[in-house]
């Protein structure tokens, strides 16, 4: 990464925690939230104990309907390092929250996250145990997960919103480049899964936010930009999966069909707090554009889709921009559409 476009491995290293002696222990927190999770919980739990490294489990129950809190209160009972957390009044305040409850509670230096219906494979800490010892500065390692098929027909689900069976950065860079390719700056760069993540508490806790609930879906990828630009986050085992991500009927992702509403609120919190913390003009600029993208793919009429793409006019010499222009003016792949995308090419 060009110089001005993060902070110093210096500078990262002195925002967030001295750095760790290489003979101390590797001691993590496990973060579950856990809404209608209750068939799940128990296997996402298990796979965390299996690690002498793991302190504690943080079992968030957010008050789903099914019998999740009761299984929770199980396992807590029977098992000294799981805690079973609620919100204050038991009420439902979705992933994000509950995450951030459960970071404000842990004890462990370092912490790490699991979805419940989720699980943790026998190599998940390999890459910790290693990098922590040999990289005293390091905040966080980050690795590939992928997915485990509850029931056969989520297979097709899958595939078709994820490009990707194994999600992972597909490209090893040092910390100071990983914030230019989640941002978009480095071509089929992809991206890391919380399940994926290990990061120092104090790392987490210097941000000015933890995970912001108002972004909904996309949070957990908010919060590791964020990180990329804030801390020291090293590449660890990308090619083999650390954890497995659980399909099934009611995960949040599959089941979404309003990914223009959640990226635009994505990239519009990307943005203000890119231009808040000064990230550097590229970064700014590319959040800007998604956030103006798929503000424009949720105009209702095609008069407001108009008016929107000539207010921001800079972006029609975008293809994905003119696209979501086009699409409110013609099917896609007609005729009609090439048209409109060989005029607006034209004029732009």
């Amino acid at each position: 990464m060009a110089a001005n476009v993060g902070p110093s491995a210096r500078a990262a290293a002195a925002t967030f925690a001295a750095p760790m002696a290489p003979t101390e222990p590797l001691s993590i927190s496990v973060v579950i939230p856990v809404y209608n999770a209750a068939p799940f919980v128990e296997a996402a739990v298990r796979s965390c104990l299996q690690f002498p490294e793991v302190q504690e489990v943080l079992l968030v129950d957010d008050a789903g309907p099914d019998d999740s809190h009761a299984v929770c209160q199980a396992i807590a009972a029977r098992e000294p390092r799981v805690h079973l957390l609620t919100h204050p009044g038991h009420v439902n305040k979705g992933a994000a929250a509950s995450r951030n409850l459960g970071i404000r509670h842990s004890t462990a230096p370092f912490v790490a996250f699991l979805d419940a219906d989720d699980f943790y494979l026998p190599n998940r800490f390999d890459a910790e145990r290693r990098i922590f010892s040999e990289q005293p500065d390091a905040d966080g390692v980050y690795g590939a997960i992928a997915p485990h098929f509850h029931h056969e027909q989520e297979r097709d689900r899958f595939r078709s919103t994820f490009a990707h069976a194994i999600t992972t950065v597909r490209k090893r860079v040092p910390p100071e480049r990983l914030f230019e390719g989640l941002s978009g700056g480095i071509p089929d760069f992809g991206h890391f899964h919380l399940n994926a993540l290990t990061v120092r508490r104090s790392a987490l806790l210097a941000l000015h936010h933890l995970l912001r609930p108002e972004i909904h879906l996309h949070e957990d990828t908010d919060l590791c930009i964020r990180l990329a630009w804030h801390a020291r986050l090293h590449a660890g085992s990308l090619d083999t999966p650390v954890a497995m991500r659980g399909v099934h009927a009611d995960n949040r992702i599959t089941r979404n069909e309003r990914f223009a509403h959640t990226h635009h609120m994505l990239y519009k919190c990307l943005w203000e707090w890119a231009c808040a913390t000064g990230v550097d003009h590229a970064a700014t600029e590319r959040f800007h554009f998604k956030y103006r993208l798929n503000e424009l793919r949720i105009q209702p009429t095609r008069l407001r889709a108009l008016r929107h793409a000539l207010r921001h006019r800079r972006y029609l010499d975008r293809y994905d921009f003119r696209d979501a222009l086009v699409a409110h003016f013609a099917a896609p792949g007609s005729r009609a559409a090439h048209r409109l995308h060989a005029l607006l090419a034209r004029i732009t």
